[in-house]
């Protein structure tokens, strides 16, 4: 039985231990997605508790055939989509972009750093940071992104363009700032 089950197992009985080394397991990599998706460091923080909160009322539906990681980004990722919800992100919907729209870009020309893209995606309107996280980092389909955030695909590529064209507009000026 592979580790993380036995902690599982553990939480279940009442283990205290156990809820600590589970947190611990998986806390760094959901606070990342919290910070991704929110934007705040602060927020980050409040979304991942809220969700293991979650994630241990809820133990005892995992089942034995979902992986244990999947599961839990998914409650956290469900957490982060409804704070921004609370926050009213707007996502808005609009027609299939042409691709006469979609602008060829020689990326090459860029000098991209990894702190200029950060900086950039930090910059993103709410709705344009959370479709190119959830897409980007998270490996989310159009589809998926769709049905989590209530809009059509379209518009989830749509707004992923856009967002993607943003971040190289900001690391554009950035670099030319330098």
């Amino acid at each position: 039985m592979p580790v993380t089950d036995q902690i599982v197992v553990r939480c279940r009985k009442g283990d205290v231990r156990a809820f600590r080394e589970l947190y611990e397991a998986y806390s760094r990599a959901m606070y990342n997605i919290c910070l991704r998706m929110t934007g705040h460091a602060a927020d980050a923080e409040d979304v991942l508790q809220e969700a293991f909160v979650q994630v241990f009322k809820n133990l005892e539906k995992l089942t034995s055939d979902s992986s244990l990681t999947a599961w839990i980004k998914r409650i956290v990722v469900n957490h982060c989509l409804s704070y921004l919800r609370k926050k009213k992100v707007y996502f808005e919907e609009v027609g299939e972009m042409d691709a006469a729209e979609e602008a060829v870009v020689d990326e090459g020309a860029y000098a991209f750093t990894v702190s200029a893209v950060k900086e950039a995606i930090g910059q993103l309107p709410d709705g344009y940071r959370t479709v190119l996280n959830l897409y980007i980092f998270e490996e989310y389909s159009h589809r998926e992104i769709a049905e989590m955030l209530g809009i059509s695909e379209s518009t989830a590529k749509t707004q992923f363009m856009r967002a993607k064209e943003k971040v190289r507009q900001l690391v554009k000026v950035k670099t030319k700032e330098v």
